[in-house]
């Protein structure tokens, strides 16, 4: 029997956690259950598809299931590149599409830790508002 090989690689932006699954296969990508060509907006799409495109044609060799939550629609979709673009690398063991992925974009393979920064009691509505000081 053959033995199954299967990795599971995480992305995070913002709030946003994804988590790909790869496995040898055919070359479908699916997010959330859905074809990747029917995920979010035009805009996160062509974002996705970037990572999937740069692997060329590696990623007929591969299925990839993603899932991801939290956030918003644009940093779910950074997240979920950063996870397809890694996992292809780990899968792969592949050194040249690793510096293809820096060259192109180092956000693709290196986590962007930036957060939103938390909001202070009595500041009124955000994490540095303060009351406007009146003079006179």
């Amino acid at each position: 029997m053959a033995k199954v090989v299967h990795l599971v690689v995480a992305g995070k932006r913002r709030k946003s956690i994804a988590r790909a699954g790869i496995t040898n296969g055919t070359g479908k990508v699916r997010i959330n259950k859905i074809a990747v060509a029917n995920f979010g907006s035009r805009m996160e799409n062509l974002k996705i598809q970037e990572a999937i495109l740069l692997a060329g044609d590696k990623m007929a060799k591969y299925d990839i299931d993603v899932m991801v939550h939290g956030g918003g629609p644009v940093s779910q979709a950074d997240a979920v590149r950063l996870a397809i673009a890694r996992a292809v690398v780990q899968f792969s063991k592949d050194r040249k599409l690793e510096k293809a992925y820096l060259d192109y974009d180092r956000a693709m393979l290196v986590a962007d830790v930036r957060h939103r920064e938390a909001r202070k009691p009595n500041r009124h509505g955000n994490a540095r508002g303060k009351v406007q000081k009146s003079y006179r």
